[in-house]
């Protein structure tokens, strides 16, 4: 029998991915082993952290070529390794980012700080996801309403590169006002902010709501609540689709990117390295110390460590699936995948450059503007632009949802764990139901003519350093609390072989250093939100850092609480308790505990000691009592199993 709380074996295992493809938060697909079967592998996707703002992974925005050097750098010596390290510790311990803390109950609060981010991303997540399918409707057209000038939105600064057959005059003017320091107002960017978003002047400014993306919002929250309403049973099907069907768009987009004229100028400058930035950190001021800082943030938040869905998602694969073979896969899959978006993106880029005659650097935008704004525009430039539209629109959805499937599945199952009773865990759909209405509700706001302002604060503060202050924590109270050595048998149990000495090491040395070395990064480089030419209020940047605290507060707070509730008459004797690993730690199944897990009596003791109960009805009770109920997971487990 499956011990309390332990999940189905046979579930597919989901996790972070860090792909932003063509220009938005993403998540792909992997295949990989789950036991003697092979099932999807969600990868909950990234953080693409551009300074200013959601969208644009570094990796695009700041070209491959000075890029590639330190993206790879901190991608061995600390993304892998991370990532390893949370897929092996939800699949020993088979519970989400709660439960596995009884490894060390002290460090509790890190789960906690986990859900607390997870919510945060949850909620604006799912209005770029929104946003996304508003694009999608209004691409149904025979005209992309975006393409023209002429629309009652637009104003008089406004130059389209396709209004009315531009006289060579005309086309001279528009070149000119291309090159020089003035900044080229398009059609979509107008459309953008005048239309879609109806931007107001200040963050404190709501306006009113956008009733448009408020339905779109309530659209894309009902189809995550429905494909989530039977847990990973339902969501592992689904995923197969929201997964793989974005590969073939992306292959479409790419091969019809490359037979254009100037895909060739984009790709070179997607290519071409900056040395001078890679190694020289004085370079324009903190520039070069940027280029590091940003690729190993950019590592850290695409792999997805810290968020609580690597570990929840392992929780129910399979105890003896190689996920030390997973881990190597999904990362350099991802990562492969990142470079791969980039060449669709900026062979399209490159196109629409040489039709304006001007350097791809014009052109180039990161942030929303690269996903809503530059790379809608040249999807003008083509023939039939309203059916690639909707393909890349729809390939945006398809994986936004993935990723937003894994944060809502993070957030219900850790809550399902923790109550941990009866009546919850057959009621799981409702607990869904209730986050999906709370993250509605809350993202409300972002749909407002300010809500660009919340949600760029959001991405920005929410989920920035606390990931990492999180991440660095977790590793200290394995390796060093827990025990490093404990560790290491724990996963050679699982596995049947010890981790490799490179990640021994990492994980004891290399890996600490650089998230702390990511986080002094962030603290020396940090500047001010902005948005265009908005500058955001201090009481507003207070806000963010309140948010960016919350998730960080729950560590010490804990700690804490679990100190003063600790056995122990000195300080130093409840520390101790505090931090011992719990009874019931390890393995779920009572199949998998051998070793220094094993019961003390073996069942073929026990059942040499059998002994005819005194009072035969209460035993039948009894037995009655401990008969299986539902996990929290769909599998049965017994009352009475858990050692």
């Amino acid at each position: 029998m499956a011990a309390a709380g332990s999940r189905t074996p046979s579930g597919p295992l989901r996790s972070h991915d860090c792909v932003t493809i063509a220009m938005v938060k993403s998540n792909d697909i992997r295949l990989m082993t789950s036991g003697d079967d092979w099932y999807p592998v969600l990868a909950l996707q990234e953080q693409s952290r551009a300074r200013a703002g959601i969208g644009g992974p570094p990796l695009v925005q700041g070209r491959l070529g000075a890029f590639m050097f330190p993206y790879f750098i901190m991608l061995v010596f600390c993304g892998i390794p991370l990532f390893f390290m949370e897929l092996s510790f939800g699949q020993f311990a088979s519970q989400g980012c709660l439960g596995v803390w009884r490894v060390s109950p002290m460090f509790k609060g890190v789960g906690y700080g986990m859900m607390v981010v997870s919510t945060y991303i949850g909620i604006y997540y799912n209005v770029v996801i929104c946003i996304a399918f508003y694009y999608f409707f209004v691409s149904m057209t025979r005209v992309l309403p975006w393409t023209y000038c002429s629309n009652p939105w637009n104003t008089p600064d406004c130059a389209g590169v396709l209004d009315g057959n531009l006289s060579s005059h005309a086309a001279l003017n528009l070149t000119h006002l291309l090159n020089t320091t003035q900044k080229r107002t398009s059609p979509s960017e107008e459309y953008w902010r005048r239309y879609v978003l109806d931007l107001s002047d200040d963050i404190g400014n709501l306006g009113e709501v956008r009733l448009p993306l408020l339905g779109c919002l309530g659209v894309s929250w009902v189809v995550v609540f429905l494909c989530l309403i039977k847990g990973v049973k339902s969501s592992g099907k689904v995923v197969y689709f929201t997964a793989t069907f974005p590969y073939v768009v992306l292959t479409i987009l790419f091969v019809r990117g490359i037979t254009l004229e100037g895909a060739i100028t984009g790709i070179m400058y997607y290519l071409t390295p900056q040395w001078d930035k890679i190694l020289n950190a004085k370079v324009s001021g903190d520039e070069g110390w940027r280029v590091w800082g940003d690729a190993a943030s950019q590592i850290f938040y695409s792999l997805g460590c810290a968020w609580g869905g690597l570990i929840t998602m392992a929780s129910y694969n399979k105890f003896h699936n190689n996920c030390y073979r997973d881990s190597i896969i999904i990362s350099i899959t991802n990562c492969a995948t990142s470079v791969y978006a980039g060449f669709v993106i900026f062979s399209i880029l490159g196109f629409m450059a040489n039709h304006l005659g001007v350097d791809v650097s014009k052109v180039a935008d990161h942030g929303p503007g690269l996903a809503f704004v530059a790379y809608p525009e040249a999807l003008t430039l083509l023939p039939i632009s309203p059916l690639w539209s909707i393909l890349f629109f729809f390939m945006l959805i398809l994986l936004g949802l993935g990723t937003q499937f894994c944060l809502l599945e993070t957030l219900v199952t850790a809550i399902v764990d923790e109550v941990g009773n009866e009546w919850i865990i057959r009621r799981k759909a409702f607990v869904t139901l209730g986050v999906a209405v709370a993250g509605f509700l809350l993202g409300v706001p972002l749909t407002t003519q300010a809500g660009i302002y919340w949600l760029l604060l959001m991405d920005n503060y929410a989920a920035s350093f606390s990931l990492v202050i999180i991440s660095c924590i977790m590793c200290v109270a394995i390796m060093y609390i827990y025990g490093h050595r404990n560790y290491f048998k724990d996963i050679e149990m699982m596995l049947g072989f010890p981790p490799p000495l490179f990640f021994q090491i990492c994980w004891r040395f290399i890996s600490p250093a650089i998230i702390f070395f990511i986080l002094v990064f962030t603290v020396i480089q940090y500047r001010p939100i902005s948005y265009n030419d908005y500058i955001y209020p201090t009481w507003a940047i207070s806000i963010g850092f309140l948010m960016a605290l919350s998730s960080v507060i729950c560590i010490p707070i804990y700690a804490i609480y679990k100190v003063c509730r600790s056995e122990g008459d000195t300080l130093l004797e409840r520390l101790k308790n505090a931090t011992k690993a719990s009874k019931d730690w390890g393995p779920a199944l009572a199949e998998h505990r051998s070793g220094r897990y094993a019961p003390a009596f073996s069942p073929s003791t026990e059942s040499n000691l059998e002994a005819q109960p005194l009072q035969p009805e209460k035993a039948r009770s009894e037995a009655a009592a401990a008969s299986p109920v539902q996990g929290s997971n769909g599998s049965a487990h017994s009352q009475d199993s858990r050692l």
